[in-house]
């Protein structure tokens, strides 16, 4: 890794404009219309009276594999999603135009052979009003690019959940077509959905996207904690452990009840944690 490059790499601004299609399409990524009677699951994939999905702040004006910049000397084929988080400033329209400016933040050098940790903010604002509507942050783990050095100060990581058991869950399956489907919102990463991209990668078959269990994380919050209502959340941060598999059912386990949900993600079949160290904070 160039650590100058990244640290003085500027990122063009993302204009995005999307329409209810696209919403609806995200929705139906993370399985909401399961059942089309449901009127909460309704509410996100039907035209009338739409409403967006919180978590569709981390797909929208995205920066792309900027990555992949040979200036920038970043061994991209090794980089793992650590962490991921979003504050809703205001509520995410279910159409619209929206501007993303992105910058990369911290870097933190584990050493040789060890690798880095890269942290990045995106600013979410509404072209037209100028209203922020959310600030995402990304933690991505270079595992190539140890003992290049280090800049900026990280912000805070997801937290170590308390040694209890879980005081609720909520089960949501995932199709096995659900990464075919995710991948429309504009991750074409062809781990999920090409089998011999999958093996190249080490997986025994294309992986679901770990911001597509997110979104099913956040699906579980709102029809547990929200009576479905997206305006109630506020903020999410997870870490991501391990991979899913589209069919699969994610289980979320949550342990608290109270302004701050804390919560990690099981793939019931394989009996493994997808997502860790979750927090969600829910006004009142």
């Amino acid at each position: 890794m160039n650590l100058e490059a990244v640290r003085n790499f500027r990122f063009e601004a993302v204009v995005h404009t999307y329409s209810r299609r696209d919403t609806i399409l995200y929705a139906l990524g993370l399985g909401y219309g399961s059942d089309p009677t449901d009127p909460g699951q309704l509410a996100f994939v039907y035209e009338n009276n739409l409403r967006a999905v919180p978590s569709m702040c981390c797909v929208l004006a995205h920066p792309g594999m900027w990555v992949k910049n040979p200036a920038l000397d970043i061994d991209w084929l090794k980089i793992l999603h650590g962490e991921q988080s979003f504050e809703i400033h205001n509520p995410i329209p279910p159409e619209g135009t929206v501007v993303g400016t992105c910058e990369n933040v911290a870097v933190e050098d584990k050493g040789a052979g060890k690798g880095a940790v890269l942290h990045q903010v995106k600013k979410l604002h509404d072209k037209e009003s100028g209203r922020l509507l959310a600030t995402v942050r990304s933690v991505l783990f270079l595992r190539g690019d140890g003992g290049c050095g280090g800049f900026g100060e990280a912000p805070e990581s997801a937290q170590p959940l308390p040694e209890l058991s879980p005081s609720l869950t909520c089960e949501i399956a995932t199709l096995s077509q659900s990464a075919l489907i995710y991948r429309l919102s504009g991750d074409y990463n062809p781990i999920h959905a090409d089998p011999e991209a999958a093996a190249k990668a080490g997986f025994e078959a294309p992986i679901l996207h770990g911001l597509c269990t997110l979104g099913v994380t956040t699906r579980a919050i709102l029809s547990t904690f929200a009576s479905g209502a997206p305006e109630r959340l506020q903020s999410l941060i997870v870490r991501f452990s391990r991979p899913v598999f589209p069919g699969e059912t994610i289980r979320t386990e949550f342990f608290g009840t109270g302004g701050e949900v804390r919560f990690r993600a099981r793939a019931v079949e394989r009996d493994v944690i997808v997502l860790d160290r979750g927090s969600a904070i829910l006004a009142r």
